[in-house]
């Protein structure tokens, strides 16, 4: 098509000029010799172009032929990377949870392994730098004081020579600090009376989340559960709540927003006793500890539970972010001045919280902290 393209435009130009050679005697000769070359030059010029296209495609034919050789030569190079699923292994439960811990425990548990290597020599600069480390893992000035007096005083005693004998020393004196006082870590849970949950923190550390999850592991243990949604003040926390209770299949007690939480713990109480419920936990609004009027809020459930339920099984546990540092020791402090709190629960300890903060606030302030811990990872109920 190109090269009949060319040649219609050579006589094009033939005719336009046809007057003009007569005009101006110009011989036909010279202009069909002249033609003739501009045609031939223009068919050269289509045919090279042409030749590009064919050039391309072997470009990319060879660019094809030599990725496919690089992914055989990978796949012979590397056979741990075909995908087999036959061979793949189901992940249990408590690895999934050994997995989620992973970054709270290495964090620590590496610093302290580089600390004590063979070469080490047992002296002074060795308990400073133990220090910084405990220190900066959230356990506290006083408890880490009190940790590194006791490893001076067991390797005198011992007479350990050896850096390798100290590391497996140190974990057993950290465990003796969390058994000091041979605190409880079940959950206040009988078979005859009905138990109140009451479950505080200030915002977003979890509670809601952590209270869904806390019901359907007792109902799998065969209680009766309930909740009592008396978070009446966060936009949606009612809905979020009934939602963690349809995935629990527990029953909830709720009132609009905006309604006295009070209220709402009352009318729980009463439907618990009704129905002969083991276990009842209260939802309760996030509030910051340096609140006086959420406070005085929190006072006001506490009588309306003493009054109601005298009889009943009580547990407070405080909901603490484990990224929050020593912070969680403030908030347990000024929540211990409303209300007594009978336990903790960690939250977000998968992430990148150091998990040293469960020190002071057993060992200092002597509370204990309950036997789970919420994987924020996880979103299911069962993950608790």
């Amino acid at each position: 098509r190109k090269e009949s393209s060319a040649a219609s435009d050579v006589y094009k130009r033939q005719g336009s000029i046809s007057s003009d050679m007569e005009t101006n005697n110009v011989d036909k000769d010279d202009i069909k010799s002249f033609d003739e070359e501009k045609l031939s030059e223009d068919t050269s010029k289509n045919h090279f172009d042409g030749n590009f296209d064919e050039i391309d495609n072997q470009d990319t034919s060879n660019e094809e032929e030599t990725h496919g050789l690089l992914e055989e030569e990978i796949d012979e190079a590397n056979p741990e990377f075909e995908n087999n699923d036959s061979e793949v292994k189901k992940i249990g439960f408590f690895d999934r949870i050994r997995n989620g811990l992973v970054k709270t425990r290495d964090q620590f548990s590496s610093q302290v392994k580089n600390l004590f290597t063979a070469n080490v020599k047992i002296d002074d600069e060795l308990f400073e730098e133990l220090e910084e480390i405990l220190i900066s893992a959230d356990i506290g000035m006083d408890t880490t004081l009190a940790i590194v007096d006791s490893l001076r005083y067991e390797i005198k005693e011992r007479k350990i020579k050896d850096p390798d004998q100290i590391y497996p020393l140190l974990e057993e004196i950290m465990v003796r600090h969390l058994d000091r006082d041979n605190l409880n870590n079940d959950l206040n849970i009988n078979d005859t009376d009905l138990a109140i949950i009451l479950v505080i923190g200030v915002n977003g550390v979890g509670k809601t989340t952590t209270i869904g999850k806390l019901a359907y592991n007792l109902k799998n243990e065969g209680k009766t559960v309930m909740l009592a949604a008396a978070d009446t003040f966060r936009a949606a926390a009612i809905e979020q709540l009934g939602e963690w209770a349809d995935r629990a299949d527990v029953e909830m007690i709720a009132h609009q927003e905006g309604a006295d939480p009070s209220a709402v713990i009352f009318d729980a109480i009463q439907s618990a006793k009704n129905k002969n419920v083991d276990v009842l936990i209260c939802d309760t609004a996030g509030r910051l500890h340096n609140k006086k009027n959420l406070m005085k809020e929190l006072e006001k459930i506490n009588k309306t539970i003493d009054s109601h339920a005298g009889k009943a099984t009580r547990e407070n546990i405080l909901v603490l972010d484990a990224t929050t540092g020593q912070n969680a020791v403030s908030q347990l402090r000024e929540f211990k001045n409303v209300t007594d709190i009978t336990g903790l629960i960690l939250t977000k300890l998968d992430g990148t919280a150091k998990g040293g903060i469960i020190f002071p606030l057993q060992y200092e302030l002597n509370v204990p902290a309950v036997s789970y811990t919420h994987l924020r990872a996880h979103e299911t109920p069962e993950h608790l």
